[in-house]
């Protein structure tokens, strides 16, 4: 899909490591290794705002969403999770799922804010492989 004279890159691309996908939506990993567990759940129709969805698919975005945070929770034992859904630079319904630590490069700062720290913390390390299983597992109880 184009907005203006640029083409949706959630539209056109992954977006990241695919972990789950349904024809509704996808989790993807991002590859940061500052933040390792930091998860997108992507819409898979071109939709700009969470009301341009009906009630139901809004629902079923969220559960996914909550699944997301559940794994991360439970795999990466973070301080803090932060959800957030922009949009502002791709305008494509998608939610941010990022584990934080009191001592990450930005805390208390959101991870697009300005760097407080530096220096690489021992994270727990996860493959994709164990994220996709546990993720399935935990959507599939619902």
């Amino acid at each position: 899909m184009e907005i203006g004279s640029q083409i949706c890159e959630l539209c056109t691309k992954p977006g990241g490591v695919v972990l789950w996908q349904s024809e509704h939506c996808r989790v993807i990993r991002v590859d940061d290794p500052n933040y390792p567990g930091f998860c997108r759940v992507i819409w898979n129709e071109h939709v700009r705002e969470m009301t341009d969805l009906d009630l139901p698919a809004r629902d079923a975005l969220m559960h996914v969403v909550y699944a997301v945070e559940t794994v991360v929770r439970q795999l990466f034992s973070p301080d803090k999770i932060n959800l957030a859904s922009f949009g502002n630079v791709v305008p494509h319904v998608h939610w941010h799922i990022i584990p934080r630590w009191g001592d990450d490069r930005h805390f208390p700062e959101p991870v697009w804010g300005a760097v407080r720290r530096e220096g690489a913390v021992q994270r727990p390390v996860v493959s994709n492989e164990e994220m996709a299983l546990l993720l399935g597992r935990v959507l599939a109880k619902n």
